[in-house]
């Protein structure tokens, strides 16, 4: 199920979101990267939501470097209609988020006598689960 949402991102630019598709590419205008931190992920937009309009124009008959330069026109504010997908969908509603961290262990200290290595590397994973998306991790070494 899809439902049409609508944003104002306030300016200026960086608005933090990539686009992908457009009428040259025979495909709908959507967002196809969202940074972390930026505004249109702190407005609520997702990767895969189809762009249906820039500051009211109609993206249907837009193609890519069109729609590249609508926004970039942008200074003050810009606001886009949207329409979310599934897989967005449910993504927004992942909670917790979780993150696996991998580490290597360096191999076991070398025999002083022969100077060959003890042991060989591990690997040890760890969860990290937080229930937003936002939260700031510090690591430490143990």
């Amino acid at each position: 199920m899809s439902s049409n949402y609508s944003v104002e991102l306030q300016g200026p630019a960086p608005w933090g979101f990539r686009l992908q598709g457009g009428k040259d590419f025979n495909m709908p205008l959507a967002i196809s990267r969202v940074t972390d931190i930026g505004k249109a992920a702190k407005a609520g937009i997702a990767v895969g939501d189809l762009v249906l309009s820039i500051n009211g124009v109609n993206t249907d008959s837009m193609n890519h470097l069109e729609a590249q330069n609508k926004i970039k026109g942008c200074t003050g504010k810009l606001n886009l209609n949207l329409q979310s997908n599934v897989r967005a969908e449910a993504h927004r509603a992942q909670l917790p988020y979780r993150y696996t961290i991998t580490y290597v262990h360096p191999a076991a200290a070398a025999d002083p006598v022969s100077g060959h290595s003890r042991g060989r590397p591990t690997l040890s994973r760890y969860t990290l689960t937080l229930s937003d998306p936002h939260s700031v991790v510090k690591v430490i070494s143990c």
